[in-house]
């Protein structure tokens, strides 16, 4: 987070982000992860396939209800193994290089690393208006960004705008993909966004992904 949480070197995300978290007190040491399979193919335009079948949302807990970890304008089911966290004091102006991205404001992670993957799945919340507006300042915010893609879909919760795009790191000297779907709601629009430490681990996420996205309900 800022320049926004995904571009910052994968120790560095995880220490700050440690901060933030409700909760948190002196620093622990990083709780170590034991990364799942990583594919192999090259690049690709369009979500996966397989990746696209969401896992069974039956008897899976969620998020964004009351009494869930993180109170949002929508629920959404939660991967297993997945824990989610809600974000201290967000609009602390001393952490807004963090916890800021464009129109948006970061509400919840859910954290990857205990189903072995490096990575988090990050719910924002913007103004009210065009769940599309939103979401291009969030991706014009995020730095050398290309191949951005924009595409509608529909959900539980209404319209959805859905982005994919290439996030080149200076640091890495790589590439690597993300994505992230929008959706208005009558408190304002709900971002959800899946980075990841690189290409190989985002696309083994995106099936976290989906489960959100297809299971999104309004509250």
């Amino acid at each position: 987070m800022r320049h926004p949480i995904r571009t910052l070197t994968p120790v560095a995300a995880t220490l700050a982000a440690g901060l933030l978290l409700a909760g948190c007190g002196d620093a622990e040491p990083l709780p170590e992860v034991t990364q799942g399979a990583r594919p192999t193919a090259p690049p690709l335009t369009e979500t996966p396939a397989a990746a696209t079948k969401a896992p069974a949302a039956a008897s899976r807990p969620s998020v964004g209800g009351p009494g869930t970890a993180c109170v949002l304008p929508v629920s959404f089911g939660v991967a297993e193994k997945w824990t989610p966290k809600a974000i201290e004091d967000p609009e602390n102006p001393e952490f807004a290089a963090l916890t800021r991205q464009g129109p948006a404001t970061v509400r919840c992670e859910v954290d990857a690393k205990p189903a072995g993957h490096v990575g988090f799945l990050r719910v924002w919340t913007a103004g009210k208006g065009s769940a599309r507006t939103a979401l291009e300042g969030f991706v014009k915010a995020e730095q050398n960004t290309s191949d951005v893609t924009y595409k509608e879909s529909g959900s539980g919760a209404g319209p959805v705008t859905e982005v994919t795009y290439t996030v080149f790191d200076k640091l890495t000297e790589e590439s690597k993909e993300e994505r992230a779907f929008a959706v208005s709601t009558p408190e304002g629009t709900v971002i959800v966004h899946l980075g990841g430490l690189d290409t190989a681990e985002h696309r083994a996420m995106i099936p976290a992904y989906e489960l959100a996205r297809t299971t999104l309900k309004a509250l």
